[in-house]
Formats: C-alpha cells, structure tokens, sequence
C-alpha cells in the first residue's frame, strides 16, 4: 500500500488527482500507476485501468486470478468493474469516495457482481480503509490547492 501512495504522489507532483494503484502477484509488484486523466485526455486513464493495462502486459494474459490490487481510493463503478472483469482476488484501498465510490460508500458494484452467484473462488475480497489517513491527506491537499489558485 505504501507504494501505491508512492504513486498518487507522483500523480499530484504533475497536477493529477492523487490516485495511485499497485498490482501485486506471488509477493512481487508486477505493475503500478497513478491517475493520468488530464495528461492522457482520457476519462478512462484512472490508476486502477491503467495499472490492470500494465499487469496484463507484463503477464501476457488479461486474467489476473490470484494478483491483489492496492489503490488509494476507493474505486468507481468503472474501476470496480476492469478490477472484477481481470479477475483480481483481492482489493485493498484507502480512503472511501463518498460521490463516486462503488465499493461500499456511494455503491456496492463488488457486492452486486460477485455476490450470490459467484462461487467462494471467484467472488473478490475487498480490504478498505489501509492507510486511511495518508490518502484521505493527499487528496485534502490536493483539493485545497485547486481552491486556492
């Protein structure tokens, strides 16, 4: 989780949202990536996307079955859906998002999409609130730096 910090500090270092995310496989760091939204000009470059992007390039498959994504923020509809479309297992985050979170404060797509029909295999596990303080911190700085320009 530390490293995904790591990354939503480089993310506000360029003007980013500080998001940061980390995909881990076998103990190892197989991937890592910060929000690049207004760098790429693309809604969908969020850290969570491009992190999965990169795992799946350096494992040669889109199927991350057993690899463990670590993400400052809790992820929106859009993440939660590529993080259970790549078969991740397990999902550690930050700090909640309480307007665009969809893992348990504004929506509960994990919940939705791996619940009742998902075998005890498949269905993600979701670890929220490590190193609450150090990201809930970074976006609050961030934000109140937009506000003060």
């Amino acid at each position: 989780m530390r490293e995904a910090v790591a990354e939503a500090k480089k993310a506000m270092a360029v003007g980013e949202v500080p998001v940061g995310a980390v995909i881990v496989k076998d103990g190892e760091i197989i991937a890592a990536a910060h929000n690049e939204v207004e760098s790429a000009r693309d809604a969908t470059a969020h850290a969570e996307v491009l992190a999965i992007r990169r795992a799946g390039q350096k494992l040669g498959t889109w199927r991350l079955d057993g690899a463990e994504m670590f993400v400052t923020l809790e992820p929106c509809t859009m993440c939660i859906g590529a993080i259970i479309s790549a078969r991740i297992s397990k999902l550690y985050f930050g700090c909640y998002d309480e307007r665009l979170g969809a893992v348990g404060s504004r929506y509960n797509i994990a919940e939705t999409l791996t619940g009742e029909y998902a075998n005890e295999d498949s269905r993600l596990k979701v670890y929220p609130e490590v190193l609450k303080e150090e990201s809930e911190e970074l976006l609050k700085e961030f934000f109140r730096s937009c506000r003060c320009k």
